[in-house]
């Protein structure tokens, strides 16, 4: 079951980010050939005006083949007037991105979701204390609800820990005990510490542990928006960043996952509920967004270089240059899928 829901997902993705080439490309006026769902052969195919579509053997992605366009070859090209190689630079780069920002805008969609069905979400209720606790040392009390900090708003914990970081050592908490305003002065601790890349960082804590109390947070129209705008824009600059950590080296290659990690983080997620399914897929449909943007040919990224090659130059990429930088991007893809393979093998053996 897990599997069919995994495959069920990234088909979903994978279809969402070749449609939006798919509209984009019809827009300027070039002839779709194949919309494939997967790769090799082709499984089911239906005829649509000019366009097979088609749901195909290996389901690691997809494509949109254009008239004149193949990254298979990319020496095959038409010069007729629908053909993806008579448009220009400016439209061919406008067709690559559709399927990207295609990912973004379901990730948004797929938050704001989310936001409408209700988020369970920790309140700012001090549940415990750590070992070295500036607050108990303050006075704050299990069972206090932090309502500000240096007069800014605190409406749940995840507000606690960045509203500490980005305010000064010495803050003004202002706490519900018992039904009443309390007033307290915290100093909180400079420790070392690692992010989430490994990377060692200094960061401020005041010792609290959250109580497990959790409440369904239903958001308005405007505030849906910006709760999907908000993780969007927080997804994407998480990937862009692990992108960025993975080319310098500050992550290694080992934590590359594949398509059994896609699959079991996939199942894992649909296990906890319709919430976690939807947070997982949009998070993925953001990577699928980044990667897709990556300067290696064979990608869209690596085709808008070549198409922003041409608008400096004037002149198109020759085709053996072509030819043999496609070759590349595909030796490259097939390279980090090979890594990923192994990576989740490795993590199965234990």
């Amino acid at each position: 079951m897990s599997l069919i829901v995994s495959l069920l997902v990234m088909s979903f993705l994978i279809f969402f980010h070749e449609l939006g080439h798919f509209l984009m490309a019809r827009l300027m006026g070039v002839r779709v050939d194949v919309f494939s769902i997967g790769f090799g052969k082709k499984l089911i195919s239906k005829q649509f005006g000019d366009t097979q579509w088609s749901i195909s053997a290996i389901p690691l992605g997809g494509y949109v083949q254009m008239k004149g366009q193949d990254d298979s070859d990319p020496t095959k090209r038409s010069y007729d007037s629908d053909s993806y190689t008579t448009k220009t630079p400016i439209q061919r780069i406008f067709i690559l991105l559709a399927g990207p920002f295609a990912n973004f805008f379901l990730a948004f969609l797929l938050y704001l979701a989310m936001a409408d069905i209700g988020i369970p979400t920790i309140t700012s209720t001090v549940g415990e204390f750590s070992k070295v606790s500036p607050a108990k040392e303050s006075g704050l009390l299990k069972g206090d609800k932090i309502i500000s900090i240096d007069g800014k708003e605190i409406k749940y914990w995840q507000d606690i820990g960045k509203t500490i970081q980005e305010a000064n050592q010495i803050m003004a908490f202002k706490v519900i005990r018992d039904s009443k305003f309390v007033d307290i002065t915290i100093k909180s601790k400079l420790i070392n510490d690692k992010n989430i890349f490994g990377e060692d960082i200094e960061r401020k804590i005041i010792g609290i542990i959250p109580s497990p109390n959790r409440e369904i947070v239903y958001y308005g129209f405007i505030d849906s928006i910006n709760y999907a705008w908000d993780k969007t824009v927080w997804a994407s600059t998480f990937i862009f960043q692990s992108v960025q950590k993975l080319i310098t080296g500050v992550v290694g290659v080992d934590k590359i996952g594949g398509i059994i990690t896609i699959v079991d983080v996939t199942a894992q997620a649909s296990s906890m509920g319709l919430l976690a399914l939807l947070g997982f897929s949009a998070l993925v449909s953001v990577n699928l967004g980044v990667l897709n943007l990556l300067p290696i040919p064979a990608l869209d990224g690596g085709h808008i270089m070549f198409n922003l090659y041409e608008m400096i130059t004037k002149k198109a990429p020759s085709d053996i240059a072509m030819y043999r930088f496609t070759l590349a991007g595909w030796a490259i893809l097939l390279g980090l899928m090979f890594i990923g393979l192994y990576n989740d093998i490795s993590r199965l053996m234990g």
